[in-house]
């Protein structure tokens, strides 16, 4: 395994590493968010990926997720947790829990933005469960551990549930109480900006993917925080960001969670479609980390 960690809004380094380096990877879709660290964390390789870049300089629009996938495979990571900022569209989930997500819902309109397919290549992959349950079950036990070491039994504590669907706006601008009320109704349970590319792209890539989302807010729905505001938001970041690099400690302790048995790893068995004799050299080598070892 080699995990790599795309860290979300107020999440900038991962913590105690050995071997602390930092690397650059260019890819055929331009430049990811930023240098990458690579490391060692209790003898588990790690990449880690500032989403926004370092500074926080990058809108959830202009990410770049095609060149962030791409590089993170190149660089040989095999497992990704994404570490991400959402707001709460259910009670049950406070500012400060942490959601496990196991689906996600777009209403975004960046279908191409998403996939590694076209330009000469077609394939579909399958993502009617786009989330790696085994990473998902590590993710969720190192949360826990990592809850009951900092807060004890104290009231008020944040939970972790495991399961829930994340809803993807395109923002910036946080969502309505009109929109906000209507994706309730549906039954969403949290909502951000950016987890799906990473999530069609990991499985594109044939790396197992997992959100943890860290609730900073109740978006606008709720009666008593019906007001989102940026310092609302940062007070509940600096909080999750200390919890999420104490979690990103205790992941290798449950490495021996990953069995190898989700599908992941062979989502592009049967997704290509093009004839390989009309694929070209070009789009061959460009890909060649994602679809080499089905197109010769």
């Amino acid at each position: 395994m080699k995990l790599g960690i795309i860290g979300g809004s107020g999440v900038y380094d991962a913590g105690d590493i050995k071997n602390l380096k930092e690397v650059s990877a260019n890819t055929p879709f331009g430049d990811p968010s930023d240098k990458f660290t690579t490391g060692v964390i209790a003898g588990v390789d790690f990449v880690f990926l500032p989403r926004h870049g370092k500074g926080h300089r990058i809108l959830p629009g202009e990410l770049n997720h095609k060149a962030n996938i791409f590089a993170m495979k190149k660089l040989g990571v095999t497992h990704i947790i994404s570490i991400s900022a959402v707001g709460s569209l259910q009670k049950k989930y406070r500012p400060r829990d942490i959601v496990i997500v196991d689906q996600y819902f777009d209403r975004t309109k960046k279908g191409l933005e998403h996939t590694f397919f076209g330009n000469g290549i077609a394939g579909h992959i399958s993502m009617a469960n786009p989330v790696c349950p085994e990473l998902a079950g590590l993710a969720y036990e190192a949360a826990r551990l990592s809850i009951k070491e900092i807060h004890g039994s104290a009231s008020g504590k944040p939970k972790v549930f495991k399961g829930g669907v994340y809803l993807n706006m395109e923002g910036p601008a946080f969502s309505t109480k009109a929109e906000s009320e209507v994706y309730r109704s549906w039954g969403m349970d949290v909502i951000g900006m950016t987890n799906l590319g990473e999530a069609k792209l990991s499985r594109e890539a044939e790396i197992c993917y997992c959100t943890m989302a860290m609730v900073t807010d109740y978006d606008c729905w709720h009666p008593d925080h019906d007001h989102v505001t940026v310092d609302m938001i940062i007070q509940n970041l600096i909080a999750n960001s200390s919890l999420a690099k104490n979690i990103i400690s205790k992941l290798p302790g449950f490495k021996g969670m990953l069995k190898g048995k989700c599908s992941c790893g062979s989502a592009l068995a049967c997704a290509i479609i093009t004839a390989r004799e009309k694929i070209s050299d070009r789009i061959k080598k460009d890909l060649n980390p994602i679809i080499g070892k089905y197109v010769k």
